[in-house]
């Protein structure tokens, strides 16, 4: 293929692919967490149903239906200092198969001096050979809290959909007073299906979620290891640095799901309402 029609080609993808960015900053005001700063751009969009006590709930929500290779969102939330916000989305995150580019997803949290947030997105559901490549940083006062759960489902079973080849790609990185206290990098590239089947990786699980708590101690593990026997999948639990980390996998979204609402209630945190409809 010549070089302008490669060029022209490449132009005419990038025209063609989505883009979306919120930035959402919230303040305590007069007991009551507020929005102070809202900005919508591209096909994600972020409502307030009715907040519950002096907290806000933000939900967002992407217009464009679902995530395929090319596509760029980033959402970017500041809590002021004293404020509360819970902060999912309206549905599960859909990731197409993509022809080679990866869909980005860059996610920035900062929560200010004893202010708390619950990241609660709804599950990523990668279908196969789609390619997702996120990154999430994660600022807090050394007086704030966080309760994060990020989950992705391989494929939907109840479909009998597999995703056996893609990328799933993952950077965290927490700061706890400016000091790093969290930073892993997962990924899996190729034969994703194959690699999971493993008895050492998953042992043909599917739906993976991760759910990170600051502050967390040795009570806050104790508090999910009390719940043992109720989980459908596997669930484990530890604490360091003043972090505590849950990992949990199962073999479908649904099983995940009721994993999650299990574990986070034991912490002493709801779910969005739309998690539950």
């Amino acid at each position: 293929m010549p070089v302008l029609a490669r060029t022209d080609s490449a132009r005419i993808f990038a025209a063609n692919r989505a883009t979306g960015r919120i930035a959402l900053a919230v303040a305590a005001l007069d007991g009551r967490t507020r929005r102070t700063r809202v900005h919508e751009n591209g096909s994600l969009r972020v409502r307030f149903p009715n907040g519950v006590g002096g907290g806000l709930e933000a939900i967002i929500i992407n217009t464009g239906g679902g995530m395929t290779g090319g596509d760029r969102f980033a959402i970017d939330l500041g809590v002021g200092a004293g404020a509360h916000l819970t902060a999912g989305t309206a549905a599960a995150e859909k990731i197409y198969r993509s022809t080679g580019a990866d869909a980005e997803m860059d996610v920035r949290l900062s929560v200010g001096a004893g202010a708390h947030l619950a990241w609660l997105p709804q599950e990523s559901i990668l279908f196969d050979r789609a390619r997702l490549s996120r990154r999430i940083d994660v600022d807090l006062a050394g007086s704030a809290s966080l309760v994060m759960a990020e989950a992705v489902v391989l494929g939907r079973a109840a479909m009998g959909e597999c995703m056996r080849e893609g990328l799933w790609s993952d950077r965290w990185r927490l700061r706890r007073g400016g000091r790093l206290v969290f930073a892993e990098n997962v990924r899996l590239d190729g034969a994703i299906a194959g690699r999971l089947a493993a008895s050492a990786a998953a042992a043909g699980a599917i739906a993976l979620a991760t759910v990170l708590v600051a502050p967390g101690d040795e009570a806050t593990c104790a508090a999910v290891r009390a719940l043992d026997g109720a989980f459908t999948g596997e669930v484990a639990i530890s604490a360091w640095n003043g972090v505590a980390v849950a990992r949990l996998i199962a073999r479908d979204g649904a099983s995940l799901r009721h994993d999650l609402i299990a574990l986070l209630a034991a912490l002493g945190t709801g779910v969005p309402r739309l998690w539950l409809q």
